[in-house]
Parts: structure tokens; C-alpha cells; sequence
């Protein structure tokens, strides 16, 4: 029982890491993509300017869309990693 709590825990703690590294590294690509395509940074809730709201709804659903597709790769990528080191731990020992 022990294992398989600390199993959870670790596949938990291991799918946050890995979910959140990639939810960044998708923020920065669609960062460097939008400035690449528009010649600025996208806006901002902090900016001091004033953007207009298609050009900052336009920047929202990019980036949520882009991190959200990354991060359920990532999760699923993760949780089948992590199945396949616990079923080789299961394995018997020759």
C-alpha cells in the first residue's frame, strides 16, 4: 500500500513539474512567435499602453490554447512514463 502512495505521490508531484516547465516553455514560444508576426511582444494585463481588445483577446486564446494543448501532452507523456518505471519495478528479478 505504501508504494503505491508513494507511487501516486511521486507520479503527482513528477506531472506538475513537468505540466508547469512546459506550460512555460509554450508561453515564451508563443511570446518569440507573436513578436516575430507582429514586431512587439503581445499585451500584457500590466501594460501601460493601451492595446486594443482584439489585439489582447487575440494574445489570450493563443497562449491559453497553445499552453493548454502542451500540458496535456506533457501529462500524458508523463503518466505513460511513469506506468512503464513502476511496471518495470513490479517485474520480478531474475
Amino acid at each position: 500500500m505504501a508504494d503505491e502512495e508513494t507511487q501516486s505521490t511521486l507520479a503527482k508531484i513528477t506531472g506538475l513539474v513537468v505540466a508547469g516547465a512546459v506550460a512555460w516553455i509554450a508561453g515564451k514560444a508563443v511570446d518569440a512567435a507573436w513578436k516575430a508576426a507582429s514586431g512587439h511582444k503581445p499585451p500584457k494585463p500590466e501594460d501601460d499602453d493601451d492595446p486594443r481588445i482584439a489585439e489582447v483577446v487575440a494574445a489570450a486564446a493563443v497562449t491559453a490554447a497553445a499552453v493548454t494543448v502542451a500540458r496535456v501532452f506533457a501529462t500524458r507523456g508523463t503518466k505513460k512514463f511513469v506506468e512503464r518505471v513502476d511496471k518495470n519495478r513490479r517485474l520480478p528479478k531474475a
